[in-house]
């Protein structure tokens, strides 16, 4: 096989950051680890009242936040990927339209805050991502404190 055959390119989604990379479930974790090409983004996501006041400033400081441990923790998992990250639209579709057009991946793992602290944004956002991408996805939560139920 050549290179541009075996090459794997993973787009991460990243709504809550895990404790710490060893927190990570195992599938989650063997497809970082396959990944030849990883492009984390953070979308920022106000909340419902701010986001409608365009007062996203807050959000946009935990973007920035949680892109940073997510590229820490990626870069522990594949020292061997390429791994960029940016921050992400405050439409969450709209972020994933962005990245998936300028990325072309392969694969989309995307990790949600457990419904008990998710927000407005994040209902039903993988059934629009399916139908309108058709990128197989893999979804995980982690609650409050970084840990995957």
């Amino acid at each position: 096989m050549d290179e541009a055959s075996e090459s794997r390119r993973l787009l991460i989604a990243t709504g809550a950051v895990a404790a710490d990379a060893a927190q990570l479930p195992g599938l989650v974790r063997e497809l970082i680890e396959s990944a030849s090409d990883i492009l984390v983004i953070s979308p920022i996501l106000p909340g419902r009242l701010h986001w409608l006041v365009s007062d996203t400033d807050r959000a946009r400081y935990e973007a920035d936040e949680r892109l940073e441990s997510v590229l820490g923790q990626v870069e522990a998992v594949a020292p061997e990927a390429r791994v960029v990250g940016a921050v992400g639209d405050e439409t969450p579709l709209t972020a994933f339209g962005d990245a998936i057009r300028n990325f072309r991946p392969d694969h989309i793992l995307i990790a949600f805050r457990a419904p008990d602290h998710d927000a407005w944004q994040e209902h039903n956002l993988v059934n629009r991502i399916r139908e309108s991408f058709g990128i197989p996805i893999t979804v995980f939560e982690l609650d409050r404190v970084g840990h995957s139920p």
